[in-house]
């Protein structure tokens, strides 16, 4: 699809079906369709087969049904939404592939056209011969993806964007070829000087406008290609999303008192397996821990920065990170019933949602290009009555079917959109819709529900307090309370970290062959505790090794 009539189009044909209610969205290419109860009974293939029918190919990603208590539960469709999904990456890549091959192209034959077209002193002699062979390959070949979409368009009874484009090229085409061999404009030492359109009534030859249908062709290819990257860019976050879950899970499978771990892919995990979680994994699906004890980093799906202690009978979350136990967990929700999947979901229908101003935009993109056709023809026939040279009127005419291609008009809302819900995920904000993003700027009181949403995320050591002063480490402890702080938080929170030696290490400085020695207590107490925790994923034990290192302290072997 390449413009707002192509959604219109669409969304007609689709509900013209009973019971069916659709929404396309142009920035992602995407239908979402509810079926009522009249529509209970359709199948994917006659859905398929109507877009068709409108001039597009589609394929089903999903297909749900909403139970009487609301709940939903996934349809098997029989087709793999991941092999979708990857396909139509595919073809998005190979999409701006071609149109960044087609815009080089055109770029590079079009300069010469506009060069020796507008001035006279490069004109050399058999100029305009060289200039049409030229703009054939720009009108045709670099163009083909509108004269495409146009025919296409046309043979389903429709108009898009793409009909105004492809008439303007075409009619620039089709005069210039027709003056350059019957008009005159072919004889050798022709030459053509720029001039306006009330100056080609007095033009004792015709013009040649190859140069206009090569710049049309050029400009607008730029435009696709820029359109075509930004939409699978902003996909990009929904599928950034899901990739968050684990790829592997090892289940435990017990059988005559023993049990037998196995690595499977995470997908094909059923509710009521267990399997097992070290530390530093990620959790591969939502369930219950019913052994062990660990601490789970939430944050990149909550926004939680500290990790929460889990015990046994807790619930987890899948795609959260298990930072220093192993656990044990059985799972309670798998595939498209987890949150994370959930999560996906809503970011997924706020981006084919449409906004009040997307709304208004397709309707006025609707009945646009007819009018704008209408408008060119009256044009044209308006000159001519007036006694204007045909010429005249035609470049009247095409400039008019030119200049109206508002790409920006179905395109802008629906691209902002998507590229805005991705970005606000990206930084862990979930838009519900969109439009609760239009209403946005209305906001003027927001409230926090929890401690941690407004941080990095990342805990750092803010200072080292000394309790008691040594300068070596002897067989006396050293306590020392360590203030550590989440970056962007207003207040700190203080762990307390107690500290003793071995006899190993009795009355030696604390140096290794990499890194330096501590110059004072506040440094031997961040050794010693940063040697202590190096080997601990624990939030507040990385926040204490980083800062030794940043300090380039020698850690002790523990």
């Amino acid at each position: 699809m390449t413009c707002a009539s192509c959604v219109a189009r669409v969304e007609k044909k689709l509900s013209k079906l009973p019971g069916v209610d659709a929404v396309v969205n142009l920035a992602t290419e995407q239908a979402h369709i509810e079926l009522g109860p009249q529509a209970a009974e359709l199948s994917d293939a006659e859905l398929v087969t109507t877009v068709e029918n409108a001039g597009y190919g589609a394929s089903v990603l999903r297909r749900t049904t909403v139970q009487e208590d609301g709940s939903r539960v996934a349809v098997s469709t029989g087709i793999d939404p991941e092999e979708v999904e990857a396909a139509a990456q595919r073809a998005a890549n190979a999409r701006v592939a071609d149109l960044w091959r087609r815009f080089v192209v055109a770029l590079i034959l079009s300069i010469p056209i506009v060069a020796v077209s507008m001035v006279p002193a490069l004109q050399f002699r058999g100029w305009q011969w060289a200039a049409g062979a030229l703009s054939l390959i720009v009108a045709f070949w670099c163009g083909w993806p509108f004269h495409r979409a146009a025919f296409r368009a046309a043979r389903h009874g429709s108009t898009t964007m793409d009909t105004l484009v492809s008439l303007g090229v075409l009619a620039s085409m089709g005069w210039s070829l027709w003056a350059l061999l019957w008009g005159g404009a072919g004889a050798l030492g022709y030459t053509m000087r720029m001039t306006g359109i009330h100056g080609l009534a007095h033009s004792a030859m015709p013009h040649l406008y190859f140069e206009s249908a090569a710049m049309i062709v050029t400009f607008l290819l730029i435009g696709r290609w820029l359109e075509a990257r930004s939409r699978r860019s902003a996909g990009d976050a929904l599928r950034s999303l899901l990739s968050l879950g684990a790829d592997e899970a090892t289940r435990v499978r017990r059988a005559d008192g023993t049990a037998v771990n196995e690595v499977i892919p995470a997908s094909e995990l059923q509710p009521g397996d267990e399997f097992l979680v070290r530390p530093g994994e990620k959790i591969a699906t939502d369930g219950v821990v019913i052994d062990g004890t660990s601490a789970v980093d939430a944050s990149l799906l909550t926004g939680e920065s500290v990790p929460v202690d889990v015990t046994s009978g807790n619930e987890v979350t899948g795609a959260t990170m298990n930072t220093f136990g192993a656990l044990t967990v059985r799972a309670s929700r798998v595939g498209e019933d987890t949150t994370l999947a959930q999560m996906g979901r809503l970011l997924t229908e706020a981006q084919i949602g449409k906004a009040p101003v997307q709304r208004l935009a397709d309707r006025i993109s609707a009945v646009f290009v007819p009018a704008v056709i209408g408008i060119a023809f009256a044009d044209l026939a308006v000159r001519l009555l007036l006694g204007n040279t045909f010429e005249m009127a035609l470049t009247s005419a095409i400039t008019v079917l030119v200049v109206a291609c508002p790409c920006a008009l179905g395109l802008a809302t629906p691209t902002a959109l998507l590229v805005g819900s991705g970005r606000a995920s990206r930084l862990g904000a979930l838009i519900k819709g969109p439009e609760i993003l239009e209403t946005a700027h209305s906001v003027d009181t927001i409230l926090l529900d929890k401690t941690g949403t407004l941080t990095t995320g990342i805990m750092r050591v803010d200072d080292v307090v000394a309790v008691g002063e040594t300068a070596t480490v002897g067989e006396s402890d050293v306590t020392a309370g360590l203030r550590a702080s989440d970056d962007a938080t207003a207040g700190a929170q203080t762990a307390h970290t107690s500290a003793a030696t071995t006899a190993g290490t009795a009355g030696r400085p604390l140096t290794q062959d990499t890194g330096r020695a501590p110059r004072d207590s506040q440094s031997m107490i961040l050794t010693l505790a940063a040697s202590l925790e190096s080997k601990s994923e624990h939030p507040i034990a990385a926040a204490i090794t980083r800062t030794a290192a940043e300090e380039e302290l020698a850690l002790l072997p523990v």
